[in-house]
């Protein structure tokens, strides 16, 4: 089938299944998957697919999905590799070729690289040598038996040519030295101009979408993936604006690479360009190119040697990058070694995510990542060498550094990231004497020292820069756990954020009542579970920092009368340390947060938005004033529930109408502290008749404060039902007979109460929650959140908050303006003509 395919391309196929590998039938089109070749011009791959359709007589069909289950997927890469995506689209259809390009989300989900593979006559893609492209494609090679082919696009010298796999750079040079030097003055190699496919017209089993109209921020709200990390405006993604950065930075800092690409206080005289060349939205042929006849030397042994030494190294180590084993032996035995060496500090993701270490350089490379995506090299190393003194072990070094790289980092995941990672923890390197703690002979960088032999001040105004030229000034209206992860979200990202809350305390329904005596009362959410990956690592990280634990205790089913059912343990329940609002209080504890402020309505200024408030003066809720707030805000974030939320939004946003559909449901709530009932067997039980719902014994959870052996607290729920019923009446009556049929329930009477209180909760839990995972007007800068969208419980409001925050974020910062960078620009080339005189 690839008979007299040209040469310069021959040297860069490899196929996984051969055409005589295989009795597969005659198809109907050759099919190539796009995935980090993004571009239509310079690409073996489309060229080897557009040689493989003419020679067959088939028409091309070029395919390009984005999948929300690729590892670390988020709004940054989504909307990273759609801008590339939308430049390649328009450059394919210029050249004739069919592209259909596919975004898995709501509503559009399925096999449909499997399915057109199995139609293809041949499948053409790229190679690359990390999770997940190869491990998509052994699963194709599992489920169909169509011939595949993968075509290096990725470097200069075919990676497949080198036979071995050198781990020093010295060696590798040294190994492609010859041909290198012919392939940079050569030019691209392109197909002879009658070699041309036909169109693919056939049916595709999707609606592909058309890019060049179509608004990507709402599109990419319809994605399962993680919203919490936002898009870049000075790094958009495709080919036109990653010739943009290429041009200028030839013109401006290509000369001058060689002396100054380690100093990190200068990020505009390094390219910039590592999240373009992974993605392939530039040719690396054309980058070489031109970097070799600038005379850049240099860079261009960066840009091939180090790049390719890498791509080389993965394709025989793809399966061990995420591992200890992908180090040399000599770095894991003396890293192990000094595995139980003391450390100064040991953090959980959440406070390595946020940048909040001891180390203030650290935190500001950290804070890069976080809210640009991007980290100068040199800087990197450092930030990267320090995980092994923030973590318990080694290898819990490199799943973080990891993760937070590939999270946060634009040109994450691609063997480039891998092998900054890896250098950090010996690999391509060598042993380094005298021996130290914790890093034994891994060379060891100091944070301390670099941060001596930088200019502080200077590399803090670029990382301080804002994510885009105008920031949105944000209100938000409700302190429960959906917007205090909205609002925790943009603050981390740098955007101004201000949280109103009627309440005296944070946390919403993840509420705790406080007593004079014996510990205070969960009298909302008693406990929460988590189902959802994007949850489970912030869970993780609140179990370390001692905020959350589970609740290990026997968990029941009971009938009236104190009659055990059945266990209900099945699911792992966790609850927050030592109430349920030490969530709520953690995440608001740097933000901007008005307490017992009513937002009683909100007004148009102009084109901003100003808020009514009824502040309460004194512990009375009758000691307040209402009063128009004197701040004035370009979004407004309502988190309350729907009732409310549409009261507020009302005459301004066609979202209120949505609000409208949701019913929230009441539940009354009592809590008793008392002598006796202190060891039942259980800590909390489903009661499914009379007038109780829940009951849960307060101070055996984890962490709770108890006054002794003798007195036992319990929350009571009612049933909605019952709540619904008696919606009305006073709180000292319910509580009296919530009380008797807690002991009618548990068939025990308290010796002597001493607490008992009810509280209701009249927006409690949603009928039927929306599917949207929040709501929100672009237009008027209006949104609304909470465990009514999306899905209800804990879980549901937290990703409730982070979607409204990813909205707001996508609104700033997709196809919008970028920050100027002029001042620094011109103070680098200051610098430079300085040094050149």
């Amino acid at each position: 089938m690839d008979q007299l395919i040209p040469a310069s391309l021959a040297e860069r196929r490899r196929w996984v299944v051969a055409p005589d590998q295989t009795d597969h039938p005659p198809g109907e089109m050759v099919l190539y998957w796009m995935h980090n070749a993004v571009r239509g011009h310079e690409n073996p791959a489309l060229d080897a697919a557009i040689w493989m359709a003419h020679q067959t007589g088939l028409p091309l069909l070029v395919y390009h999905g984005l999948s929300e289950k690729y590892p670390y997927a988020s709004d940054r890469h989504h909307a990273f590799i759609m801008q590339g995506a939308r430049d390649v689209q328009r450059e394919l259809q210029a050249r004739g070729i069919t592209y259909a390009f596919h975004l898995e989300r709501h509503g559009h989900r399925g096999p449909h690289l499997r399915d057109l593979c199995r139609r293809a006559a041949v499948l053409v893609s790229e190679e690359m040598p990390v999770a997940p492209i190869a491990c998509w494609v052994e699963r194709l090679r599992s489920l169909v038996t169509t011939p595949i082919m993968l075509v290096d696009t990725s470097c200069i010298v075919p990676s497949q040519s080198v036979e071995a796999a050198p781990t020093r750079a010295y060696e590798f040079r040294r190994a492609i030295q010859g041909e290198l030097e012919d392939r940079l003055e050569r030019p691209y190699q392109e197909l002879p101009a009658n070699v041309k496919p036909a169109k693919f017209t056939g049916p595709l089993g999707f609606d592909p979408i058309d890019l060049q109209d179509i608004g990507l921020s709402d599109l990419i709200g319809q994605c399962k993936i993680d919203h919490s990390v936002g898009p870049v405006a000075d790094t958009p993604g495709g080919t036109r604006a990653g010739y943009a950065r290429w041009n200028h930075f030839c013109e401006a800092s290509l000369n001058q690479y060689s002396k100054r690409r380690n100093r990190s206080d200068e990020p505009l005289a390094v390219s910039r360009m590592s999240g373009y060349l992974h993605y392939g939205m530039v040719s690396p042929f054309r980058i070489a190119r031109e970097a070799a006849a600038k005379g850049a030397t240099k860079f261009v042994d960066e840009l091939v040697v180090w790049r390719e030494m890498v791509f080389r190294f993965c394709l025989e180590h793809v399966e061990d990058l995420d591992t200890m084993a992908a180090l040399p032996d000599w770095a894991r035995e003396t890293l192990q070694d000094h595995a139980e060496d003391p450390r100064d500090e040991v953090l959980d993701w959440e406070s390595l995510a946020r940048g909040k270490s001891s180390l203030p350089l650290w935190n500001l490379a950290q804070k890069s990542l976080l809210q640009h995506g991007e980290l100068h090299n040199n800087l990197r190393m450092t930030w990267g060498k320090a995980f092994l003194a923030m973590t318990s072990q080694p290898s819990q070094a490199l799943a973080q550094c990891i993760d937070l790289n590939h999270r946060y980092a634009i040109d994450g995941r691609s063997p480039v990231s891998y092998s900054g990672i890896l250098w950090c923890l010996g690999q391509f390197d060598r042993p380094f004497m005298p021996e130290q703690a914790i890093y034994g002979t891994v060379r060891a960088r100091d944070v301390d020292e670099h941060e001596r032999r930088i200019d502080v001040p200077r590399l803090t105004g670029w990382i301080d820069r804002p994510i885009a030229e105008s920031l949105p000034r944000v209100a938000i209206i409700g302190a429960g756990l959906g917007g205090l992860a909205a609002a925790r979200t943009l603050a981390d990202h740098g955007l101004d954020v201000c949280v109103f809350e009627k309440s005296r305390g944070v946390g919403g329904r993840m509420a705790t009542r406080r007593s004079d005596t014996g510990g205070g009362f969960d009298h909302g959410a008693q406990y929460f579970t988590v189902r959802d990956d994007r949850f489970a690592r912030h869970v993780r990280s609140w179990i370390h920092q001692g905020l959350v634990a589970p609740w290990m205790q026997p968990i029941v089913e009971l009938k009236r009368g104190g009659q055990v059912m059945e266990e209900k343990c099945g699911t792992p329940r966790y609850v927050g340390v030592p109430g349920m609002n030490a969530i709520g209080k953690h995440f608001s504890a740097d933000l901007n947060v008005q307490l017992r402020s009513t937002v009683v309505s909100i007004e148009r200024a102009g084109d901003r938005w100003k808020l009514r408030l009824e502040k309460a003066d004194g512990p009375s809720s009758s000691d307040s004033s209402c009063e128009m707030a004197d701040d004035e805000f370009d979004c407004v974030i309502v988190n309350c529930p729907p009732e409310q939320a549409a009261n507020l939004l009302d005459g301004h946003t066609d979202i209120v109408e949505a609000a409208k559909q949701v019913e929230m449901l009441p539940c009354w709530s009592a809590m008793i502290r008392g002598e006796g009932l202190s060891d039942l067997g259980y800590a909390g039980a489903f009661i499914n008749e009379g007038p109780l719902s829940w009951t849960a014994r307060n101070d055996a959870k984890p962490g709770r404060e108890t006054a002794d052996a003798a007195h036992s607290s319990w929350v009571l729920h009612a049933s909605t039902d019952w709540s619904k019923k008696h919606l009305e009446q006073s709180a000292e009556w319910v509580a009296e007979q919530l009380l008797v049929a807690f002991q009618e329930a548990t068939g025990q009477q308290f010796d002597k109460v001493i607490i008992n209180q009810a509280h209701r909760w009249r927006y409690a839990n949603p009928v039927s929650p929306l599917e949207q995972d929040c709501l929100w007007d672009p237009t008027t800068g209006l949104g609304a959140c909470g465990d009514w969208c999306g899905g209800p419980r804990v879980e549901g409001a937290f990703l409730s908050g982070m979607a409204m925050a990813g909205a707001v974020m996508r609104h700033t910062t997709i196809d919008r303006a970028a920050p100027k960078l002029d001042g620094l620009a011109d103070s680098v080339t200051r610098t430079q003509k300085v040094d050149a005189v």
